[in-house]
């Protein structure tokens, strides 16, 4: 009776053994096979013609990069990091083989695009204070009308005030004038018409008096006016102007005056690897 089970035991050993060695040799095999592709794909390297052909389409599109939004010299440092890489992953292919004048060459395009593009950056820091300096004026501008409409209306009411004071005064000289000649002196009292004379007298200078004194405050009024209008077109004249001049100044911060820097840049550097072509040919 223990017998069947140890042969029955036996038989399943043998079975799970080549199973297990069948399953090894398969991966095996796999690992070899998978092992294979990925050394064939390690070794594919890009030709000659791939290269330059990559290496012409990335200067294209970074000679032709528009910046999205002013300002735009932050944008500058990534365009420069773009641009040499380009240049490294070029430099840097087993199938080019670079030189000296390649080298000197290249080095020159890309000092003088630093350079230019530093001259872009400063410029756009003085734009950028143009168009500060030119919101300031422009707020000065409208407190300059705000202050001038506040004179102008204090003057306006102080003006006002005078001409009702002496309108009423007038009005009172003239009530007092009407009451004098009114009054009824005997023509048998020279006493009488004398000191009727005299009050009428008075009374008519004192009403000459306030008239006078009106015009005369009519005609200040006008001149403080005009004084006030003068001095403030005169300082809204010397705003606007320098308005007008910071504008045509800041008119050139939407506009991106590295494009032209660097698309000549990346033409230069184009024409400097052909030139390292023309000089390979010989060598292939």
């Amino acid at each position: 009776m223990s017998y069947q089970p140890q042969t029955s035991s036996r038989r399943n050993t043998g079975r799970g053994r080549r199973k297990v060695h069948h399953e090894k040799a398969k991966r095996k095999k796999q690992r070899h096979r998978s092992g294979g592709k990925y050394l064939l794909e390690e070794s594919t390297v890009p030709t000659l013609e791939e290269v330059v052909e990559k290496t012409f389409g990335r200067l294209h599109s970074l000679g032709g990069q528009i910046f999205a939004f002013s300002p735009f010299s932050p944008y500058y440092d990534d365009w420069l990091l773009s641009l040499k890489s380009v240049l490294s992953e070029f430099e840097s292919n087993p199938a080019v083989n670079v030189d000296e004048e390649f080298v000197k060459e290249r080095s020159k395009v890309i000092a003088d695009v630093e350079l230019k593009l530093a001259e872009n950056r400063r410029g756009e820091a003085v734009l950028e204070k143009a168009t500060r300096r030119l919101a300031k004026q422009n707020n000065l501008l409208i407190q300059t009308d705000t202050g001038h409409s506040h004179a102008t209306q204090k003057l306006a009411s102080k003006r006002n005030s005078e001409i009702k004071r002496l309108t009423r005064r007038i009005h009172d000289f003239e009530e007092e004038l009407e009451e004098t000649n009114q009054m009824k002196a005997s023509i048998f009292s020279p006493f009488a018409r004398r000191a009727k004379s005299q009050k009428t007298a008075e009374a008519t200078r004192k009403l000459d008096a306030a008239k006078s004194e009106l015009e005369g405050v009519l005609k200040a009024f006008e001149v403080e006016q005009e004084k006030l209008y003068k001095e403030y077109e005169k300082k809204k004249q010397m705003i606007i102007e320098k308005v007008r001049s910071l504008e045509k100044k800041v008119e050139g911060l939407e506009t991106d005056g590295s494009m032209e820097n660097r698309r000549i840049a990346c033409v230069e550097l184009i024409n400097a690897v052909k030139a390292l072509l023309q000089r390979m040919m010989p060598r292939q």
